[in-house]
């Protein structure tokens, strides 16, 4: 099919359009037909046997699934696989770091290093590195007045249930009632706005977000291929010796990746309200939902641009992408939409930054666990008997 016959797609017009928004796009390896799916060692991969309206049975293997594929999408937003900023076409997007000092003294967060970011971490803005560290403004700790009258640090814990409005009153519990939804909704999108498209959970608030953008990555057809490996060790320095592992891989009939845009969630995250005369705007306004679709889109596009390694033995390239059975393009100006969707400015006096840096110090983020503790109390002695089931 040529280009001029092929459907744009546009994040006005999704935004607008029938929801969830299904997106299917084939693959094929770069080289040969073999390809390695995600799997465990001594348990390999899953291939099952799905059943079909026709009375047959075809083996269908899961190549990645939704936790995986939202790792792979969010991947792309990075520079690198050990650079930790975004890529350019991204700049002016808010998130989250997790920082460390990287010398001591009295002003330790001048000298800081990104530990992690709420890309690369499971939970998002969720995760424990952000929420009970403490947040930076400029090189201070922000800080709030407690009970006594003195001023403590500011975790972002403490910054969100602000924000969101959630603290009970009379109560140490903060739990969102309905009314304060939009604030959570509009909270959450100026700071990380990417845990709105694949999902957050705060179960501390009851506070459950779903992903917005799901995917999936399967094999049709699929056969298993084993084969076998095997390491040397040529110096002798362990004791494994010479060890051969099974390797399996899969061949198919077709790759398929699935992308499913819950549209009528991202609406849901705002809307106008009329009351006595006056209208006035609850939670995201259209074009910050708007950046929601886009910021969709565009992991799709950049995720299938180009061939993607998915990992080792598994380096896919895209041969078609179809909405149904109409071949579409994604057409997305992501610089454009963010603009739009009227973050705040670097620029604008006293306004908090686009990047939000929270802080932990080094001896706190490395300190020894448990874990850390009775492997160096059983190194003490080495002739010391250890429990196997230790």
């Amino acid at each position: 099919m040529s280009e001029a016959e092929k459907k744009e797609l546009t994040p006005a017009e999704v935004l607008k359009g029938e929801s969830p928004l299904v997106l299917t796009a084939t693959l094929e390896p770069i080289v040969g037909d073999r390809f390695q799916p995600a799997g465990f060692p001594e348990i390999g991969h899953v291939i099952y046997k799905a059943p079909r309206k026709d009375g047959s049975i075809e083996h269908v293997c899961i190549v990645d699934s939704a936790a995986s594929m939202a790792n792979h999408l969010e991947s792309v937003c990075q520079r690198g696989a050990h650079d930790l900023d975004l890529v350019e076409e991204l700049d002016g997007m808010p998130y989250i770091r997790c920082v460390t000092n990287t010398t001591e003294g009295k002003e330790p967060t001048k000298n800081r290093e990104v530990v992690v970011t709420s890309l690369t971490e499971g939970h998002r803005i969720a995760s424990s590195y952000f929420i009970e560290g403490a947040i930076l403004r400029g090189d201070a700790k922000a800080t709030k007045e407690n009970n006594d009258g003195n001023d403590e640090p500011l975790t972002l814990e403490c910054d969100l249930i602000d924000k969101f409005g959630i603290e009970l009153p009379g109560s140490s519990k903060a739990h969102p009632p309905a009314d304060k939804w939009w604030s959570v909704f509009k909270t959450i999108f100026e700071v990380d706005p990417n845990s709105l498209v694949h999902g957050v959970l705060f179960p501390q608030w009851q506070i459950k977000i779903s992903r917005a953008l799901t995917a999936h990555l399967e094999a049709f057809g699929a056969g298993r291929v084993d084969r076998s490996g095997v390491k040397f060790d040529r110096l002798g320095k362990t004791t494994s010796g010479q060890p051969i592992f099974a390797v399996d891989d899969t061949t198919a009939e077709s790759i398929r990746a699935t992308f499913i845009l819950d549209v009528s969630l991202i609406r849901s995250f705002g809307r106008k309200k009329k009351e006595d005369g006056k209208e006035t705007q609850l939670g995201l306004f259209e074009k910050q939902q708007e950046f929601l679709v886009a910021l969709a889109l565009w992991k799709v596009e950049k995720l299938l641009q180009s061939p993607f390694r998915f990992r080792s033995g598994c380096h896919l390239r895209r041969t078609t992408l179809k909405s149904g059975k109409q071949d579409v393009e994604i057409k997305v100006d992501i610089q454009q939409v963010i603009r739009d969707a009227a973050f705040r400015s670097e620029k604008t006096d006293g306004a908090p930054p686009i990047i939000t840096d929270v802080f932990w110090p080094r001896e706190e983020l490395y300190r020894k666990g448990k874990a850390d503790e009775d492997s160096q109390t059983s190194n003490d002695d080495p002739n010391e008997e250890q429990d196997e089931n230790t």
